[in-house]
């Protein structure tokens, strides 16, 4: 029976990341996802690589100070895979978020970005609004411009991917995890690939699952439960309408959610939602809720925009993103999007991640080698992943 360090459940960009760390730092390592690498959640995301401006309104201060400095690293690493971009705000009489509310969020944001030359931002002169084609002019009293990055969330998570493998992590797609036996020295894991079923042991084994970590937890022996989560979709919209100048940054004008009108392959891409799931039975698909949602806002910011049914007919595409927020009363918008890294003590070989950011894979990655050390001790590092170039 092969022998590893540490397998992996899930190959979306936690996964994946850990592989790459992991394989970097001398262990041992396998990964296998069900579906295509970065083909489920990490394909569906907002495209974003940013320091969560929002984020500051609930406190999260030092979300936001680690997502900025992932930014930057991510810049310097993956040059050809994300791109810094500009995101502008405009603020309008019957805005909830006043100027000086903007201009003290955008202050603060620039400070912790620790003098990055992306921390700058500034107001637009009214003189040049115009240049925001077909933007709602009446009401507009400020328009803020700061910077923030876009990245193909996909070919990201597939780049990462690759370089694991190139560090010799064992990367197994369309791969079906079946079972897990916890044992005293070591874990025994099943998953069927190419129609064979393979067994092999771990040391640790490391649920990256992301909506569906609970149920690799219901294929664990002696039986493990989960923390109790709640499943929330964030669908977009891509529209066949030239793509804008920059991202647009939009309160809703139905509730205290922000939605980004973004540039996307030359077209215009519009979200993000944020419904609470039932269950995961049946693929996500966007709602008439939804829709009517994102379009609605859409025409209340661009009011020459065709009317709704013809507005409808320009939806090239959508897709929706799913993701694991731990189970509160408080609105999704509100919650902490930080990682919960949840082990115990009856299952001590097990580690599984509820959330997580695009942005912050790599911070991610580092915690996890930090349990991984103390638990299986260091072995002789291969590589830095701190000059590994991702494309």
């Amino acid at each position: 029976m092969t022998s590893f360090d540490i397998a992996i459940i899930g190959g979306g960009i936690s996964g994946v990341g850990i592989a790459q760390y992991a394989a970097a730092a001398g262990y041992s390592t396998l990964l296998i996802e069900k579906a295509e690498i970065g083909g489920q959640t990490s394909a569906n995301s907002s495209k974003l690589i940013h320091g969560g401006l929002r984020y500051l309104e609930t406190g999260q201060i030092n979300l936001v100070r680690k997502s900025l400095l992932e930014r930057r690293n991510l810049l310097k690493l993956a040059p050809t895979l994300v791109k810094a971009i500009p995101f502008y705000i405009p603020v309008y009489e019957d805005s909830q978020r006043s100027p000086l509310t903007i201009r003290a969020g955008l202050s603060l944001y620039a400070l912790l970005s620790e003098f990055d030359a992306l921390g700058q931002f500034k107001s637009i002169p009214a003189v040049h609004w115009h240049r925001f084609k077909g933007l709602k002019l009446s009401g507009l009293k400020a328009v803020f411009q700061y910077w923030d990055a876009q990245t193909d969330d996909k070919l990201l998570t597939q780049a990462v991917a690759r370089s694991a493998q190139t560090l010799g992590a064992e990367v197994y797609a369309e791969a079906e995890f079946l079972g897990l036996e916890h044992q005293v020295q070591c874990c025994k894991l099943s998953f069927r690939h190419r129609g064979d079923i393979q067994q092999v042991q771990a040391s640790l084994v490391i649920n990256t699952a992301g909506p569906w970590v609970n149920d690799i937890l219901g294929k664990v022996s002696p039986p493990l439960a989960g923390v109790e989560l709640d499943w929330v979709q964030g669908s977009h919209l891509l529209l066949d309408i030239p793509a804008p100048d920059g991202i647009l940054y939009l309160e809703s004008c139905f509730d205290k959610r922000v939605i980004f009108v973004m540039p996307w392959y030359g077209k215009t891409l519009v979200g993000t939602t944020e419904t609470q799931l039932s269950s995961l039975d049946e693929p996500p698909e966007v709602t008439e809720s939804e829709l009517n949602y994102l379009l609605g806002i859409y025409r209340h910011y661009f009011p020459l925009a065709p009317e709704m049914d013809e507005l409808k007919a320009k939806i090239i595409s959508t897709f929706c993103g799913v993701r694991v927020l731990p189970k509160q009363s408080s609105q999704a918008f509100e919650r902490p999007r930080d990682t919960l890294m949840q082990t115990s003590r009856s299952h001590p070989r097990i580690l599984s991640l509820y959330g997580g950011k695009l942005t912050t894979f790599r911070s991610t990655s580092v915690e996890v080698l930090e349990w991984v050390e103390l638990a299986i001790g260091k072995r002789k590092p291969i590589a830095d992943v701190d000059s590994l170039t991702l494309s």
